[in-house]
């Protein structure tokens, strides 16, 4: 069974430019960002192209069909038309009323989230099946598509061990909130991009937790310490704050020209810059407590401006979690619950929505401090090194049989816990062991390399007797 792509492709091409320029995707691999079609495949001219496969393995093709008279026994369906249908499929396990979604474009639009590899197949070639289909479908409004993230200056790989997946992501214990920050702050949105531990954790400390966090916190810990929890009474009335007020007009309209453009950048899908535009409006609210004095000076020689400073701050913290929600949920949640507020919509204007009299929840830190170590923790685990890397360490000392096997088993026993520290330590061990047969495969030999390496490798011994205390305290 052959689908008539060649017979489709005119209607195909229609629709492309149409929908591009309607749902302005992202420039990808089939037309860029002039809307001219790039797509070798399409540019050669399409081909029919065959619906089934003679595999053992796939969707069978329905039985009605298995006759062999229609030569379709034993086959099974093409991946790449199957999974496609698996879109309104799913949503039709999900509700009756599927069709809602599916067959309704006047009032739905479908947005898609893709690496750039998977582009043909949902911009031409499910597109033309759905066209070829004759109903009116909900088609692909926006494409949103990514060119691929690197790792540490190369290429993720399983097979060799480079890289953090799935379980091993959260097995670090960096936080899912903190996952979700840096890579969507790091989304390859127009160009290749590289997942760097230093980064990941720079992003944590200095943006997260010095920027982000700081200024939630403080301003929150002020209201619980200084006002007993209560939201004091500042003088504004409920409702858009003027951004011509005689204290903090620069302030509003700041704010202001941020939320619009947060608003324009989630509108046309650029989330990295959606997310940035959060970051710096979170930095405006500590600059404006840092420009405004709020201490306990402020309280006690103008209490209604401070109450006014609190409570445009609070508000502004209102605001914030509705911005990050989009981006990191359980933080949103979290910034909620400390204000003991209900969620609510992205506004257009800073306004005053939490009023004086309100009284929040308890403060506590967004985000913790990642130490610094743990970056070359975290290199060494996920830098590709085979798994007999620390048997081969503990080789490099240059004891008996029974020795190396109980070092081995030291470093590598599944049943102790890891902590930073022992992490810390089997890093530098691994390292260590680098030098150690590095200096061995050198020649000539030298009585000065004998020396060297004799240094080493007490360097070696030494940091796994350190180890073995860890070890042994943590077991």
């Amino acid at each position: 069974m052959y689908l008539k792509l060649d017979v489709i492709q005119p209607q195909t091409e229609e629709w492309i430019k149409q929908s591009w320029k309607t749902g302005k995707w992202s420039p990808n691999a089939v037309i860029n960002g002039d809307g001219a079609i790039i797509d070798p495949r399409l540019k050669g001219g399409l081909i029919p192209t065959p619906l089934t496969r003679d595999l053992t393995w796939g969707v069978p093709v329905p039985t009605e069909f298995q006759t062999e008279e229609q030569g379709m026994k034993g086959k099974v369906l093409y991946v790449w038309f199957d999974a496609p249908v698996g879109y309104p499929s799913i949503t039709a396990n999900y509700t009756p009323e599927w069709k809602q979604w599916w067959f309704n474009p006047s009032n739905v639009r479908l947005y898609q989230f893709m690496g750039k590899d998977n582009v043909y197949f949902h911009t031409v070639y499910w597109p033309s099946v759905q066209i070829g289909d004759g109903r009116n479908w909900t088609m692909l409004h926006h494409l949103s598509t990514t060119e691929y993230l690197n790792y540490e200056g190369g290429k993720f790989s399983k097979s060799k061990n480079r890289g953090v997946f799935g379980p091993a992501a959260r097995e670090t214990g960096i936080p899912a909130s903190v996952w979700r920050y840096y890579l969507l702050s790091t989304r390859p949105e127009t160009a290749d991009a590289m997942f760097s531990w230093s980064d990941c954790v720079a992003a944590n400390n200095n943006v997260l937790l010095n920027n982000f966090g700081n200024f939630i916190n403080r301003a929150l810990k002020f209201v619980s310490a200084l006002y007993d929890g209560v939201i004091p009474d500042g003088g504004d009335e409920p409702g858009p704050l003027s951004p011509n007020d005689e204290y903090d007009a620069e302030f509003v309209a700041s704010v202001n020209g941020l939320l619009k453009d947060y608003i324009d950048a989630m509108e046309a899908v650029k989330l990295r810059l959606g997310l940035q535009t959060v970051m710096l409006i979170s930095m405006r609210g500590n600059n404006y407590l840092q420009s405004s004095g709020l201490n306990k000076a402020l309280k006690a020689s103008d209490p209604k401006r401070c109450a006014q400073v609190v409570s445009r701050a609070v508000n502004l913290i209102y605001v914030l979690s509705a911005l990050v929600y989009p981006f990191m949920p359980a933080t949103s949640d979290s910034i909620l619950a400390q204000l003991n507020a209900p969620a609510r919509v992205v506004p257009e204007v800073l306004s005053t929505d939490i009023l004086a009299g309100h009284t929040i929840g308890k403060p506590e830190h967004l985000f913790k401090k990642i130490e610094d170590n743990m970056v070359d923790v975290w290199r060494v685990k996920f830098g590709g090194a085979p798994e007999e890397t620390a048997p081969e360490v503990a080789k490099a000392t240059k004891k008996g049989k029974g020795s190396k096997k109980a070092a081995s088993q030291v470093i590598t026993d599944p049943n102790v816990p890891k902590t930073p520290e022992i992490l810390a330590l089997e890093a530098k061990i691994a390292e260590q062991g680098q030098v150690v047969r590095g200096l061995k495969g050198q020649t000539p030999r030298t009585a000065e390399l004998d020396t060297q390496i004799k240094d080493e490798v007490d360097g070696l011994k030494k940091l796994k007797t350190e180890l073995e205390h860890l070890l042994s305290t943590a077991s």
